[in-house]
C-alpha cells in the first residue's frame, strides 16, 4: 500500500488529446462568466485544461456552490437539543432517543423532471435515498412534494403521469415506502416544473458517517454501477434557466436502477458495520467531481484519482466525461489503509463494481491522471501511461468559491396583478362553489397518485395516506431495523411537507413562515412533536433583484417561523433559475418536518369518528381576507388580495396546546385550516369519516360569509371530541390561551354550515375523489 510519501506530486496538467479549446467564450456555454473565468486564471496562475474548466464549471454552478443564497442561508437556525448533525453533510440528524436519530433531507429534481419525468423523478428518489444512506442510516419513508403546470395545459397530463410514475416505479422497487406528499397546479409551472424528494432513514447516533477524506494515503474506493454519458453537466443544467432548447438536453438526464440502488444500499450498511471507512460521499450532482472535492474539504485534504482505473460501461470516455458524468447508484468510499479487502468481499457479495482509483494527499489540491487513448474495455487500447489532467487547489473549489450578495429589489405589490377585482360576494351559490373547490385539482383526492406508490412496505406506516394531516410510520430502532430482533426499540416518526406558493409571492416573509407553520401544525394534529426541518428552496433567477429580495425575505420568514417553534433547520436545498424564457414560477420555499410521538395512542385522524361528538374550531378568528387563497384565485384568474399574515405567538400557543390535547388523549379528530379555508376542512373530515356534520360559521356575522368560509387565513383547527371530554379540552385551551369554540356536532349525511349551504356528503366525496380526473382520466 503506498504512504503519502510515495505519492507522485504532479506538474502542470496538459490538454488531453480531442479536447476542445479552452476560452473564455467556452467557459460562458457552461455558465462560467467573465468574471468567474478570470477568477479560474487567477486560481491557476494559467489557463485551465478541458476538464479543469468542467470541474469549475459544476463546482460553481448554483446548484453545487449555492453561490447566491449561502449568505442568506446563513441566517437560518440550525442548532437545537435535538440536533445530532446540521447542514453541512449529506443529510440532517436528530435525536429520537435510546442512542438513535432520525437522518433526512430534501432534494430537487426539477429541471430533469420536466426534461424526461419518468428517469427525471425516479433518479430524483434514488439521489435522496443515497444521502441519507450514506450517512450510515436505512431509509424507512419517502415523501415528495410536486408542483405542475394549468390543469388544462397540454404537457401536464405527460409530466403528472411520468413524475408518479418514476417516484413509484423507483420508491417501489427499492422497498422503501412513499407514504405521504403534496401536489399543486399553477400556470407559473408550465414550463418548470418542481420535483422535490424527501427521505427519512434511522441510525445510531454515535454510528453515524460522514463525507470526509481522512487519513493520508488511505485509498480511495469507487462502489457501484460503471460510469456512462449519462447526466453530463446536470449540475450546471439545473443551474440556468430553461428555453426553447431546454428540451433537447436530454443527454443531461441520468438513468435510474432501483435494484442496483437496493445492492449497494445493503452493501453499504454492511461496510458500515464493518467499521473499515473512514469517510463516504455518493456521487450525486457533479459525480466524481463534486464527492472527491467535497470529501478532501471538509478534512483538509487533498485527493489524487486515477481515472483509467474509473468502472466504465461505455467505450472512449474521456477524463471531462468521467469526472461530470452524473451516472447513478456510486458512492465513493475512503477506507482505512490495509483494509481495502474487506470492503471488497462484500461488494462481490452484493455484485457490485468497486475499484481503487485514488489516495488521500496532503496537497490541498485535487489531482486527476489519465493515460490519452487507454480504455480499459478495449483490449488494443494503449498502454497505462498516466499524465495529469486535473490539478486544481481545492480551497477555490469548495470554501472558496464564488460568494455573492446580488442586488435586490422590492417588487411593486402583487395585488389584483392587472387581473379583475374579487366583485361582489353575497350572491354567490355556497353549495356549488364549495362542491367545486372540494373538487379542484388543487384540494380534492390525491388518491390517483398514491395508488401508485406502496405506503405499506416494511408494515410500518400507522396511517394510510389522506388519513391524517402528516404521515405516521413505526420505526424499529434495533439491528439494521430487524422488528424480531430481540431489545428492538419502536419508534413512531410524524412526517410532512408544504408550501403555498401563493402567499409567498403575496408576501415572502409571512408566507414562508407559514409554509413552516402549517407543516409543523401538520405535525401536532397527527399527535407529534416537530423535531427538525428540512428545506427545498426553489426560486427563479438570482440574477434578478425582485427574485433575489424574495429570495431574502422568505429565508427570514423561515428563520422566524422555526425559531419561534423551536424547529432547526437541520439539511436542505436550493434550487435557482426555476423560470422559462423570462417567466418565474411561484417562489416555492418548500419545507418538510421530522415529528415524534410520545407514544402511538397520542396518534390523531383527521376524520370524523363518531356520530353525537362536538365539534370545536380552535385558534385565532377569521378576518375572512381572501389574499392568495384558492378560492379567490379561481374566481379571478389571477394570485392577488391582501396577504393574510400569521401572528407566530399565537401559533406557537395553538401547536403547543394541540400536542397537550393529543397526549391527553381527549380528541377524535383535528385536522388544520389551510388549502380552501374552513368550509374545505370540515368538508375533508367529514369525507374521510363518511358521515356528516351540522356547524354554524365561526367569525364576525359582518364578513362576508364566503370571505369566512373559504380565507385561508392559519392558526386555526377543526377537532372533534365526546361530549364529556368537553370540560378537559377546554380547560387545555385555558390554560395555553387558545381560543375555543364549539361550532356543532358529527351527525348526519350532510355537511351543513347555519344560514350558508347544505350538501350531502356523497356528493361532496365524489367531487373530491373525481378532481384529477380532468388531467389523467379515471
Amino acid at each position: 500500500m503506498s504512504t503519502q510519501s510515495e505519492t507522485t506530486l504532479p506538474g502542470a496538467p496538459v490538454p488531453f488529446p480531442g479536447e476542445p479549446q479552452v476560452s473564455a467564450q467556452l467557459a460562458a456555454t457552461m455558465g462560467v462568466d467573465q468574471s468567474e473565468w478570470q477568477r479560474i486564471l487567477k486560481a491557476l496562475g494559467r489557463e485551465p485544461t478541458y476538464a479543469e474548466l468542467g470541474v469549475f464549471s459544476v463546482m460553481w454552478s448554483e446548484h453545487c456552490s449555492y453561490k447566491s443564497s449561502r449568505i442568506h442561508l446563513r441566517k437560518l437556525p440550525t442548532k437545537g437539543p435535538k440536533v445530532v448533525q446540521g447542514p453541512g453533510e449529506n443529510a440532517g440528524a436528530v435525536d429520537i432517543g435510546d442512542g438513535y436519530c432520525a437522518v433526512f433531507k430534501m432534494e430537487s429534481h426539477n429541471h430533469p423532471s420536466y426534461i424526461e419525468p419518468y428517469q427525471g423523478a425516479a433518479t430524483g428518489v434514488g439521489g435522496i435515498l443515497r444521502d441519507v444512506f450514506t450517512m450510515g442510516a436505512r431509509p424507512v419513508a419517502n415523501l415528495n412534494s410536486l408542483r405542475f403546470g394549468r390543469p388544462d395545459h397540454p404537457r401536464t397530463p405527460e409530466l403528472l403521469r411520468g413524475v408518479v410514475a418514476g417516484i413509484g416505479g423507483y420508491g417501489n422497487s427499492i422497498g422503501v415506502p412513499t407514504v405521504g406528499g403534496e401536489v399543486q397546479f399553477d400556470a407559473s409551472y408550465d414550463g418548470n416544473i418542481l420535483v422535490n424528494a424527501f427521505t427519512v432513514g434511522i441510525a445510531r447516533s454515535e454510528g453515524l458517517f460522514f463525507g470526509k477524506a481522512e487519513g493520508l494515503g488511505n485509498p480511495v474506493i469507487y462502489v457501484g454501477s460503471r460510469t456512462g454519458r449519462d447526466g453530463i453537466h446536470g449540475a450546471t443544467m439545473a443551474s440556468a434557466e430553461f428555453d426553447a432548447e431546454s428540451e433537447k438536453k436530454l443527454p443531461t438526464v441520468q438513468v435510474g436502477d432501483p435494484f442496483r440502488e437496493k445492492l449497494l444500499l445493503e452493501a453499504c450498511l454492511e461496510i458500515f458495520a464493518k467499521g473499515c471507512l473512514v469517510g463516504i460521499q455518493d456521487m450525486g450532482a457533479a459525480g466524481l467531481t463534486s464527492s472527491s472535492v467535497e470529501m478532501a474539504a471538509r478534512a483538509g485534504n487533498g485527493l489524487e484519482l486515477d481515472l483509467d482505473a474509473i468502472p466504465r460501461r461505455t467505450y472512449g470516455l474521456t477524463p471531462y466525461e468521467m469526472l461530470l458524468s452524473e451516472s447513478q447508484e456510486r458512492m465513493l468510499m475512503v477506507s482505512e489503509a490495509g483494509r481495502e479487502e474487506e470492503v471488497f468481499e462484500i461488494c462481490r457479495k452484493w455484485d457490485l463494481d468497486f475499484a481503487v482509483v485514488g489516495r488521500v494527499t496532503d496537497t490541498g489540491r485535487f489531482v486527476c491522471k489519465a493515460t490519452p487513448g487507454h480504455d480499459p474495455l478495449d483490449p488494443k487500447s494503449a498502454p497505462k501511461s498516466p499524465q495529469v489532467v486535473v490539478d486544481i487547489p481545492i480551497g477555490p473549489l469548495a470554501d472558496e468559491a464564488p460568494l455573492y450578495d446580488r442586488p435586490q429589489e422590492a417588487p411593486p405589490p402583487v395585488g389584483d396583478a392587472g387581473g379583475p377585482a374579487l366583485g361582489d360576494l353575497s350572491g354567490l351559490d355556497l353549495a356549488r362553489e364549495l362542491v367545486e373547490l372540494v373538487g379542484s385539482p388543487n384540494i380534492g383526492s390525491r388518491a390517483w397518485i398514491w395508488r401508485q406508490y406502496d405506503h405499506i412496505v416494511r408494515a410500518g406506516s400507522v396511517f394510510r395516506p389522506g388519513e391524517s394531516d402528516a404521515a405516521v410510520v413505526r420505526v424499529f430502532c434495533g439491528k439494521d431495523g430487524d422488528p424480531s430482533f430481540e431489545g428492538a426499540k419502536v419508534k413512531y416518526l410524524a412526517l410532512s411537507s408544504d408550501c403555498n406558493g401563493r402567499h409567498v409571492l403575496l408576501d415572502p416573509h409571512d408566507g414562508a413562515a407559514m409554509a413552516v407553520a402549517e407543516c409543523a401544525r401538520n405535525i401536532v394534529c397527527s399527535g407529534g412533536e416537530p423535531l427538525g426541518l428540512t428545506d427545498c428552496l426553489n426560486f427563479a433567477s438570482p440574477q434578478k433583484p425582485q427574485t433575489m429580495w424574495r429570495f431574502a425575505r422568505a429565508i427570514e420568514g423561515l428563520r422566524d417561523a422555526c425559531t419561534a417553534l423551536g424547529v432547526p433547520v437541520v439539511s436542505g436545498n436550493v434550487s435557482l433559475y426555476n423560470e422559462t424564457e423570462g417567466r418565474p414560477i411561484l417562489p416555492t420555499p418548500t419545507v418538510a418536518i421530522v415529528g415524534q410521538l410520545a407514544s402511538v395512542e397520542d396518534r390523531l385522524r383527521l376524520a370524523f369518528a363518531s356520530d353525537g361528538d362536538l365539534i370545536a374550531h380552535l385558534g385565532t378568528g377569521s378576518r375572512g381576507a381572501l389574499g392568495g387563497s384558492e378560492f379567490r384565485t379561481r374566481k379571478t384568474g389571477v394570485v392577488g388580495g391582501d396577504p393574510v399574515g400569521i401572528d407566530l405567538d399565537a401559533e406557537v400557543k395553538l401547536q403547543q396546546c394541540v400536542l397537550a390535547l393529543a397526549r391527553a388523549h381527549v380528541l377524535r379528530s383535528a385536522h388544520d385550516l389551510s388549502d380552501g379555508g374552513f368550509a374545505v376542512a370540515l368538508t375533508e373530515s367529514a369525507i374521510a369519516g363518511g358521515r356528516g356534520c351540522r356547524v354554524t360559521l365561526p367569525g364576525h356575522a359582518a364578513i362576508a360569509k364566503a370571505a369566512r368560509l373559504f380565507s385561508e387565513e392559519p392558526t386555526r383547527v377543526i377537532v372533534s371530541f365526546a361530549k364529556e371530554q368537553r370540560a378537559e379540552v377546554e380547560r387545555l385551551c385555558a390554560q395555553h390561551g387558545v381560543p375555543f369554540e364549539v361550532i356543532g356536532e358529527v351527525g348526519g349525511d350532510t355537511v351543513r354550515i347555519e344560514e350558508c349551504l347544505e350538501v350531502p356528503v356523497a356528493q361532496l366525496a365524489d367531487a373530491h375523489a373525481r378532481c384529477l380526473e380532468p388531467i389523467v382520466g379515471r
